[in-house]
């Protein structure tokens, strides 16, 4: 009987269905509200242009790289010959490698040294970039242990996403990270070092690139160049890999995603007093395509919105990336639980739009340490992708944003997840 007394009935979803009208009201009332804040801002927003001679002498080298390895089999591969290098140059991709490998622990580490790398090179827009993108990727994994997938997913699915977003989160790193101090090494030493980018398993479509920006330094091109290097680096080790594509990327859930907006993507950024959010949903994970394109499009909102950069960087700056939703959102999450775990049958309805309500605990969101322990990382499966010219294609400029605020659909995302729930608690 007592048990009655707290359960979500479905006298509780008639009522729910009573409210839509008015609720409808209040989501056309923030749209419009997120309408009026984003003209100013994207008033002021750019395209991300890339120089087309550029472009142009970049394709030519490319197509030369390729038609040597298709005729030589070494070539092709760019294996690592350490003997053809000199001792310094031995020591230096050693201590790397011990460098990256070291911030390779988990998502925090990762997270934390994209920044450090922004912060003291702001010329490469890639390392922010991939500190937001990646903070992300930590939200994601602790939402599975947080207030609503606990009652979406088992165990057993729940860690087998985790090892999903784990895998890409520490292959990505594990490619780009050492390039971006290799980029560092060549700064100090005042010559460049991109001949021993293979020594860390680096594709061959990223030398022409990291030349050409030493020369250039087109910020750009050489995002757009590691955007693509970086989703195609992950799309057959990850993405296309038989086990994930069993156990995450094929299951319902995983395809389900988009209609409970589970893969928004969402900058923080500070506005006046506010924080805000801005960004956009990436509707297909599973496309290597849309991945692309959409990393060209948070790369136009992050850094072609002057508002949106200056107050994603100023929350970078001030809040440290622990995992948890809290970072951003206070008002709504909490790192630490506020009394036990809530069993079936006795969930009650937290949200009020953007805010809890009355007497309602804050949604739970863990920090990464205590959802995840550290675990070991595998090494790179070998190959290089790059054996297509056609992939120059995304090589092109990015139009301005058009749209770009998340702060009203993200609360209404979680709306949705919140009622998911409560409707699956009917069925207990």
């Amino acid at each position: 009987m007592n048990r009655d007394k707290y359960r979500w009935s479905g006298t509780d979803l008639l009522h729910k269905l009573a409210d839509l009208p008015h609720e409808l009201w209040h989501w056309f009332k923030g749209k419009a509200h997120s309408v009026q804040h984003e003209e100013p801002l994207l008033a002021a927003a750019h395209r991300i242009e890339l120089n087309r001679p550029s472009l142009d002498a970049l394709k030519r080298r490319y197509a030369w790289k390729l038609s040597l390895a298709g005729k030589d089999e070494a070539a092709s591969a760019e294996a690592w010959d350490e003997a053809a290098v000199s001792p310094w140059e031995r020591q230096l991709t050693a201590r790397l490698a011990a460098e990256r490998d070291a911030h390779n622990r988990n998502n925090l580490t990762r997270t934390t040294a994209y920044l450090r790398m922004y912060r003291e090179h702001p010329e490469l827009h890639w390392a922010f970039l991939a500190h937001m993108v990646s903070r992300n990727g930590g939200w994601s994994m602790t939402d599975l242990r947080g207030e609503f997938l606990p009652y979406l997913l088992s165990e057993d699915q729940r860690e087998w996403v985790f090892r999903f977003l784990e895998r890409a989160n520490a292959l990505i790193f594990r490619d780009a990270y050492p390039q971006l101090l290799l980029y560092e090494a060549s700064l100090r030493h005042r010559r460049p070092l991109f001949h021993l980018l293979p020594a860390f398993g680096v594709s061959r479509f990223m030398r022409p690139l990291w030349e050409h920006f030493w020369e250039r330094r087109e910020s750009a091109l050489l995002t757009v160049g590691l955007i693509i290097n970086e989703q195609q680096h992950i799309e057959e080790r990850v993405v296309r890999n038989a086990s994930f594509l069993q156990q995450v990327v094929d299951t319902f859930f995983f395809q389900a995603q988009s209609l409970l907006q589970l893969n928004q993507v969402v900058f923080p950024y500070r506005y006046a007093a506010d924080c805000r959010l801005a960004g956009l949903i990436l509707e297909s994970f599973s496309s290597l395509r849309e991945r692309i394109e959409v990393g060209k499009s948070l790369y136009a909102i992050l850094f072609g919105i002057p508002a949106v950069h200056e107050g994603a960087v100023r929350f970078a700056c001030e809040r440290r990336h622990t995992g948890s939703r809290a970072d951003y959102w206070p008002q709504l999450f909490a790192s630490v639980r506020h009394g036990p775990p809530v069993k079936r049958g006795q969930l009650r309805e937290k949200l009020d739009g953007l805010r809890l309500k009355p007497g309602a605990a804050p949604l739970y969101s863990p920090g990464l340490a205590e959802a995840w322990p550290d675990r070991p990382i595998a090494p790179t499966e070998p190959g290089d992708w790059f054996t297509d010219i056609a992939v120059l294609g995304y090589l092109s400029s990015i139009p301005a944003p058009f749209s770009f605020e998340m702060t009203q659909a993200n609360g209404f995302g979680l709306k949705k997840i919140e009622m998911t729930v409560l409707a699956g608690d009917l069925l207990v």
